[in-house]
């Protein structure tokens, strides 16, 4: 086998271009970038949606910077990212300002990757791709959106798609989306799921806790929710080449996975609409490492593992295919170190968690895998490692 270096490849790293932090500044309402006054001091601040605790979080030049986005690579030893805009995306938007908007924001982030360094060590490849934008908003022409994808796979640099979990309104269960899948899938586009609404916020009572409620369990369970609804709606059956990527490990997927597929077995209304049992799905399902821990880690690709073995006709459990499909992720520029200190304690775990899997923790090659070449060949880069 050829000689191989293996890279740190970050799949989950965000960016507000310039021009879509214009747009929010621009807002009086959520989701918006506003002036914010503590006392004497005033700092910009993003509220994504109203109500949110603390009066949005502060940003600076890291959400929008690319220097700052090169400088936290650096200093954490990633080699590659791919950079994708961050929630709420366009969904706020009319429709014919979401096509204008993504369109130019599309070409804006081909421009901020193909213009950024060459990835170190690595011919050929460049620091930074990204995942595109889709106008992805209510009352928006099918055709319109197809369209868009078919421009996307044109951009060298643009290797997938972030989208939320509303679709086009009705969320991804959606049969309208068959067309924008259908073309997804041919165009050979990453889709990278992203949560942004999460739950009802009244579920989380009156306690002032923060963000910790919304962004702990609000994120995780909408995504849970979401892909719970497309599984059972046929989209992985009629589309078994779409390659989609779950933010924060898939939720609570993985852990209510069997509980699901009980369910399913149990309720006439849904017990023979799959090929496969529900378990199944998820090996053909990839998983950001974004968990911060290495038994939460461990349990979600001992959960991929075994998905052959719940093919209808039979199958068997493979470990290897658990490792297989798990990137590695920082979710920069969300949660920074509360002081300033040289690395980030939230990468540091992620990368902890992934060195420490029980049975990853002495195999370097499963390492490698999920800290960096199960990225490579998901984005169909993986041949310009070898040396």
């Amino acid at each position: 086998m050829a000689n191989i270096r293996h890279p740190i490849v970050d799949v989950h790293t965000h960016v507000y271009l310039p021009q879509y932090a214009a747009e929010l500044r621009a807002r009086t309402s959520a989701p918006r970038i506003l002036n914010w006054t503590n006392g004497v001091k005033t700092e910009e601040r993003l509220l994504i949606l109203d109500g949110e605790p603390s009066g949005g979080r502060p940003v600076g030049p890291q959400y929008w910077d690319r220097d700052e986005k090169l400088e936290f690579m650096r200093r954490h030893g990633i080699n590659i990212s791919f950079v994708s805009s961050a929630n709420p995306w366009l969904d706020f938007l009319p429709a014919d300002r979401a096509q204008t908007l993504a369109h130019e924001l599309n070409n804006n982030l081909e421009e901020y990757c193909a213009t950024s360094p060459p990835a170190e060590g690595f011919s050929g490849l460049k620091t930074l791709y990204g995942f595109g934008l889709l106008p992805l908003v209510p009352d928006v022409e099918v055709s319109a959106i197809v369209q868009a994808i078919e421009y996307l796979k044109l951009l060298p640099h643009i290797r997938g798609i972030i989208m939320g979990t509303k679709g086009i309104g009705k969320g991804l269960d959606d049969s309208a989306l068959d067309p924008i899948w259908d073309a997804i899938q041919a165009a050979r586009l990453v889709v990278f799921i992203h949560p942004h609404y999460g739950v009802d916020s009244t579920a989380f009572g009156e306690n002032d806790n923060g963000h910790v409620l919304p962004l702990a369990l609000g994120f995780p369970f909408e995504t849970t929710i979401a892909i719970t609804r497309l599984i059972l709606s046929g989209v992985l059956d009629r589309f078994p080449n779409l390659r989609l990527l779950l933010a924060h490990s898939g939720g609570a997927l993985p852990q209510l996975s069997s509980r699901l597929a009980s369910c399913i077995q149990h309720d006439p209304i849904v017990a023979n609409r799959l090929k496969h049992d529900l378990r199944y799905y998820l090996g053909q399902l990839y998983f950001d490492a974004v968990a911060y821990g290495p038994e939460e880690l461990t349990f979600v690709s001992r959960t991929i593992s075994r998905a052959s073995a719940f093919k209808s006709g039979g199958g068997t459990v493979d470990p290897v295919v658990g490792s297989s499909r798990l990137l590695f992720g920082t979710d920069h520029p969300f949660f920074p170190p509360l002081e300033a200190s040289q690395k980030w304690p939230s990468v540091e775990s992620n990368l902890a968690a992934i060195r420490g899997m029980p049975g990853v923790d002495s195999k370097p090659e499963h390492q490698a895998n999920i800290l960096g070449l199960n990225a490579l060949r998901l984005f169909d880069l993986h041949d310009q490692v070898y040396t």
